[in-house]
């Protein structure tokens, strides 16, 4: 925990001493006197219970426990600096725009709440979102037509060069509309009895959907529909007894409010991971970087399971 007793005046004072390699100057720059920035960094070491610097007539240098305190003292000042100015950017009158990509089962689930936290945020900030296929999204941010893209992780192949960080984890749903035939005798292999709406080639989840059903005996379906339209998805299962094999965002609000019905399979060997694609080496605008906020903040006021800290770059 961190201790209250250390303000900003400490940290300020610490860093500005070892910038400048003499307390004198370091007063001067921060217009005080050499006893009151003395007696801050005195006030300092209490506080840690470790000497910070040493003092000679050549200046001051730091102590081992100076140089671990120094990078994060530097570390702490960097992000706020970032954050005051993301905080004047997005106060910035239409003078900033956000491009995100959405792959289908984050522009159903996530989109429309994150897009009012981001709103809430920084309200001056146009946010521009694109939705479609995996591939096309990919292509449009290395193109830098996008900042970022939020979806499902992709195949390696689909995500050289670019970078994955990821939030939560999702599966597969095979969903039909309520009173299916199937519902009352759940049985994996008779699907191929009735049409079925199936992720296209250079979807994300078409690799996942074909070793699941390998898996579990379930040949060639020759009656099926292949599309990530999730608006024809919606309208098509909820008039017809097809079978629609999606993404569980996809179709949890339809799930949520009744007017689809997952079948009990098990398809937890389907899940995968949920996050942030960006290109590597970019520098996050602050408008980024409050989009990633408010994506958090809806996940966790979602209890989705998260990925924190998971972080994968494809070379390319």
């Amino acid at each position: 925990m961190i201790d209250r007793r250390i303000k900003f005046r400490h940290i300020q004072c610490f860093v500005e001493i070892c910038r400048e390699k003499s307390m004198k100057a370091a007063a001067a720059k921060l217009f005080l006197t050499q006893p009151a920035i003395s007696k801050t960094l005195r006030e300092l070491e209490e506080i840690l219970g470790a000497a910070l610097l040493t003092r000679s007539r050549a200046g001051v240098a730091l102590t081992p426990q100076g140089e671990v305190f120094l990078h994060f003292a530097q570390s702490s000042l960097a992000a706020l600096q970032q954050g005051l100015q993301g905080v004047e950017e997005a106060g910035a009158q239409g003078e900033m725009r956000l491009s995100v990509g959405a792959l289908p089962s984050v522009a159903a689930r996530l989109m429309a709440p994150v897009a009012s936290e981001f709103a809430r945020l920084a309200p001056n900030v146009v946010l521009q979102i694109v939705d479609g296929p995996h591939a096309y999204l990919v292509d449009r941010l290395r193109l830098g037509d996008l900042d970022l893209v939020i979806g499902r992780l992709g195949r390696p192949e689909t995500m050289q060069g670019l970078s994955f960080t990821q939030l939560y984890s999702e599966a597969v749903e095979f969903v039909v509309r309520a009173g299916h035939p199937l519902l009352e005798r759940p049985d994996l292999k008779e699907i191929g009895c009735f049409q079925v709406i199936y992720p296209p080639k250079g979807s994300a989840i078409r690799p996942l959907v074909e070793r699941f059903l390998i898996a579990h005996g379930v040949g060639e379906i020759p009656n099926r529909i292949e599309t990530v339209s999730g608006a024809f998805g919606r309208v098509h299962t909820r008039r017809s007894d097809a079978v629609w094999i999606i993404s569980a965002g996809v179709v949890a609000n339809e799930i949520a409010d009744g007017h689809l019905v997952p079948l009990p399979f098990d398809t937890a060997m389907t899940q995968g991971p949920v996050g942030l694609m960006t290109r590597p080496g970019d520098v996050a605008s602050s408008a980024e970087q409050v989009f990633r906020i408010a994506v958090g903040t809806v996940i966790a006021r979602a209890g989705l399971e998260t990925g924190a800290g998971v972080d994968q770059e494809s070379a390319g």
